[in-house]
C-alpha cells in the first residue's frame, strides 16, 4: 500500500471536496459506523496495466441509513469521487448523489442532485414517475445561486431518477471547478439541515420511499461505465457484488 493516503494523491479539487463532505457531516450529524464487508473497505486491482485503488468510508445516523464516500484512483489517468446519502425509509427525504471523474487535464464529469423519492399523497398518471421533491427542499434549492457552467452534459438514458435541480457538467479547471464544489457542498448542507429537522412518517411513507430507493439503486446499477471498469479490474462476479452490496445496496430498515 502506498503510505500516502489515497485522498492526498487525488486530483486536488476531488480531495478538497472529500474533505469538505467529511467536515460537513461531522458538523451537522451524529455519525456512527456503517458495516462494510471486510474485503470491500480497501480494494486494490489492476486496470489495463495501471493499479486501481478504492477506499470506501461509510456512516449511518438516526436519519440516514447509509452515507457512503468512495474514492478511487487508476494509475495517473483517472481519479473518482462517488458519494451517496440514503435517508432511512421512514423519512420522506430525497437521495443526495454526487460523482466526479477527473483526469490529468481536469474534471471530465461532475454531477450532483437531490433525487426525489416517492411520496404518498397526490395520485400519478399510469406509468408516471414521481419526481417531486419536498417543498422545503424546493424552497432551499431555489434560493441557491447556481452558476452557469460552460460545458453542460446530457443525462444518461437511465437518468429519469434525477430532479429538475440536477447539475451535470464538465467544469473548466479553476473557477468552474470551485463553483461546482461549492454547489455540491451547498446541496449537502441543505440535505443535512432538512434531515435533522425531519420527523419519521407512517407506513405509507416507508413503503413509498422504500420502493423509490429500490428503483434508484436499480437504475444506478445500469451505469455501464462503472460496471465495465469494475469488471475489467476484478471480474464480472465481483463487480456485481460490489454494485449490489456496497454502491447501491437498496434500502435498509426504516
Amino acid at each position: 500500500m502506498n503510505p500516502t493516503p489515497l485522498r492526498d494523491r487525488l486530483y486536488p479539487p476531488l480531495a478538497q471536496l472529500a474533505a469538505g463532505l467529511e467536515q460537513m457531516w461531522q458538523q451537522w450529524l451524529e455519525l456512527a459506523p456503517y458495516p462494510v464487508p471486510e474485503d470491500l473497505g480497501y480494494v486494490e486491482g489492476t486496470l489495463e496495466g495501471d493499479r486501481l485503488t478504492i477506499v470506501n468510508s461509510c456512516y449511518q445516523t438516526s436519519q440516514f441509513r447509509k452515507i457512503h464516500l468512495e474514492l478511487a484512483k487508476v494509475g495517473q489517468n483517472l481519479d473518482i469521487l462517488h458519494c451517496v446519502m440514503f435517508p432511512r425509509p421512514a423519512y420522506g427525504l430525497p437521495i443526495l448523489g454526487l460523482d466526479l471523474v477527473a483526469g490529468p487535464k481536469g474534471i471530465g464529469a461532475a454531477i450532483v442532485d437531490l433525487s426525489p423519492v416517492g411520496l404518498p399523497g397526490e395520485p400519478l398518471a399510469p406509468g408516471e414517475i414521481d419526481r417531486r421533491l419536498p417543498p422545503a427542499y424546493i424552497s432551499a434549492l431555489g434560493q441557491l445561486s447556481r452558476p452557469t457552467f460552460s460545458q453542460p452534459r446530457p443525462l444518461p438514458a437511465w437518468g429519469d431518477i434525477f430532479s429538475e435541480f440536477c447539475v451535470f457538467v464538465r467544469p473548466s479547471p479553476g473557477e468552474e471547478e470551485q463553483q461546482f464544489i461549492a454547489l455540491a457542498l451547498a446541496y449537502g448542507g441543505i440535505h443535512c439541515q432538512q434531515a435533522i429537522q425531519a420527523q419519521p412518517g407512517d407506513g405509507a411513507t416507508v413503503a413509498a420511499v422504500t420502493a423509490a430507493q429500490e428503483r434508484y439503486c436499480h437504475q444506478q446499477q445500469q451505469n455501464d461505465k462503472t460496471r465495465r471498469i469494475l469488471e475489467q479490474a476484478f471480474g464480472a462476479e465481483w463487480a456485481d457484488r460490489y454494485l449490489k452490496t456496497l454502491l447501491f445496496d437498496g434500502p435498509g430498515p426504516g
